[in-house]
């Protein structure tokens, strides 16, 4: 079968469209014939080797497909190896789709769509009256994460680049923060008549962490879930206790623990999108083959959207 492989870390030229040996399913596995993939910064992060994983493998952790035996569709997340035709997966880590939410959708919500509901539900419970500070709103979670915030009635401030605030504003935030040009800070404590904001949903790290600890309330929680600009540096605990901050380092994988768990998220998430509460921006399908040109696009922030492959 054909799929994408990594054999060292590097840029995105690392990504090989090579034929592989086609997966074997184990016990308790099945074989699924893949037929979309999301594209997602993990992916890259693994490409680099930021975050290590066995050298050759197969990049990807989002997928949906159609099971060989039973032809169900299933969508997952959180499982690498889904840049390739087919995939051996787990059959308690796969989700039934609703009959009504294709393949491409559900492949571009899977791991973004549970990771914004386990951050709005469960790392930080948003409420009416709740304040929020999501970066990168234009972005695959943070677009999500907007619209779930305002769904249980929070307050929100959104930070993105000129060229998507228009985005941004369409999903629902209430204050639209062009980080480009003005300091994110300073519009919300004037916003807020100086009280900062409940949370911050940083995905974007080196750059904006410091400034986002600052603009907490106190008792506020700083909420780091990716790090598109860096490495955040060593910091001094003593920081947090200015204002009683909590901070969260959290990962989908310590959210979907149990099967019920997973089910509860991906049942919530496909019933906001069947729903219309939670819109899934797909910015353009590429075909497996140009799995480095997805990577291209993703990392130069060139997208307003999902990237989706297609084998």
């Amino acid at each position: 079968m054909k799929a994408i492989q990594v054999s060292a870390p590097g840029d995105a030229d690392a990504l090989q469209y090579v034929d592989v040996p086609m997966p074997v399913a184990k016990e308790n596995e099945v074989l699924v014939r893949v037929e979309a993939i999301g594209v997602n910064y993990i992916d890259v992060y693994h490409r680099t080797g930021l975050y290590k994983l066995p050298l050759p493998f197969i990049p990807g952790s989002e997928a949906a497909g159609v099971i060989e035996e039973t032809s169900e569709r299933v969508a997952w997340a959180f499982l690498s190896g889904t840049y390739a035709e087919y995939a051996a997966v787990p059959r308690e880590k796969l989700v039934p789709l609703p009959p009504d939410v294709d393949v491409r959708t559900a492949a571009a919500s899977m791991l973004q769509g549970m990771t914004a509901h386990y951050l709005v539900t469960s790392t930080y419970p948003l409420a009416a009256g709740s304040t929020a500070l999501v970066h990168a709103a234009a972005g695959g979670v943070g677009g999500i994460l907007v619209q779930m915030a305002k769904q249980r009635g929070a307050r929100v401030f959104a930070t993105a680049s000129t060229s998507k605030l228009d985005i941004v504003r369409e999903l629902g935030a209430d204050v639209v923060i062009d980080y480009t040009i003005d300091d994110f800070a300073e519009v919300i404590f004037r916003e807020t008549e100086q009280r900062g904001v409940d949370v911050v949903y940083d995905s974007v790290g080196r750059t904006t962490f410091d400034r986002s600890l600052d603009v907490l309330a106190t008792r506020g929680m700083l909420v780091l879930f990716g790090q598109s600009s860096g490495v955040v540096p060593p910091i001094d605990p003593t920081r947090f206790a200015k204002k009683s901050t909590f901070f969260s380092r959290p990962t989908l994988g310590a959210y979907t623990v149990t099967r019920d768990e997973l089910l509860w998220r991906s049942r919530d998430l496909f019933e906001s999108i069947r729903s219309g509460e939670v819109r899934i921006r797909i910015d353009r399908e590429l075909p497996l083959r140009d799995a480095a040109q997805a990577h291209r696009l993703l990392e130069s922030r060139a997208t307003t959207g999902k990237l989706v492959l297609v084998p």
